[in-house]
């Protein structure tokens, strides 16, 4: 990166000149998201991340509501049937707290599915926008597997995050800023190595993020914000690929001028 010093070391004004350009990297990525080549994979990708959220909300009320219902019959057998309306009170409580918390889980859950459903994505969103700003250095198509395999080790540790999370929402937000920091750096992570590997061996592109984590962190954050917004979270593949595609393509010419 511009700005660097031998060692891998940033200097001071490094951080000042990276901003701007992932601020230029973000528009340029939020503007083609609405180009008609985008527009067909758009639909794809939130229709396929609306649908598994959907599923997984049905199944975790299930979840959620047979254990109230389970608890509920244990707590019946244990002290009589002399309280019903204590317990079917209980299960009312439990089934509402139940609907409310597959609200709140389904937005902690949009990192992770958004990275599952990203994965089928990638290449289509990655080749347009290299057509576009950058059709002198196209990469080569990622396997399907390769991709597969990234995107469902970052959804299972994001769940893993959200889970760890949990606990901490009742200490002031901590849970929700534990989470924001967690999702910026899986889903930078994820997406900057699947732009990296178009053009470079794994090996290589991973070192490539560990060189460059800072700024790969910092782009990392622009998609937690977005992922973080209702409704615009299910475009989260088409805005995280695009810029880091823009990211990796800096990052790549930097490198070359040197």
């Amino acid at each position: 990166m511009a700005g660097s010093v031998p060692g891998g070391r940033a200097s001071p004004a490094q951080p000042k000149e990276r901003m701007p350009a992932m601020i230029n990297a973000a528009i340029k990525a939020l503007a083609q998201m609405f180009s008609p080549p985008f527009r067909w994979v758009l639909l794809k990708s939130a229709g396929l991340a609306l649908a598994v959220i959907v599923l997984l909300a049905i199944a975790l009320h299930r979840l959620l509501v047979w254990l109230a219902s389970a608890g509920a019959n244990w707590a019946e057998e244990m002290f009589g049937i002399s309280a019903p309306a204590p317990i079917s009170i209980l299960i009312w409580v439990i089934s509402i707290a139940a609907g409310l918390g597959v609200i709140v889980g389904s937005v902690f859950l949009m990192p992770a599915v958004t990275a599952l459903v990203g994965s089928f994505f990638v290449d289509d969103i990655a080749l347009e926008v290299e057509r576009t700003h950058y059709p002198a250095d196209l990469g080569i198509p990622l396997p399907l597997l390769r991709a597969l395999v990234e995107g469902v080790k970052t959804a299972l540790l994001a769940i893993v995050v959200y889970l760890i999370a949990i606990p901490f929402l009742l200490f002031a937000g901590a849970g929700a800023l534990i989470f924001f920091l967690a999702s910026a750096y899986l889903l930078g992570r994820e997406y900057f190595e699947l732009a990296a590997m178009r053009h470079q061996p794994i090996t290589e592109a991973k070192r490539l993020r560990q060189t460059h984590q800072s700024t790969v962190f910092l782009a990392g954050t622009l998609i937690a914000v977005f992922v973080s917004i209702p409704i615009v979270n299910l475009a989260t593949p088409l805005f995280a690929m695009a810029l880091m595609v823009h990211v990796h393509h800096r990052i790549r010419t930097t490198h070359a001028r040197r």
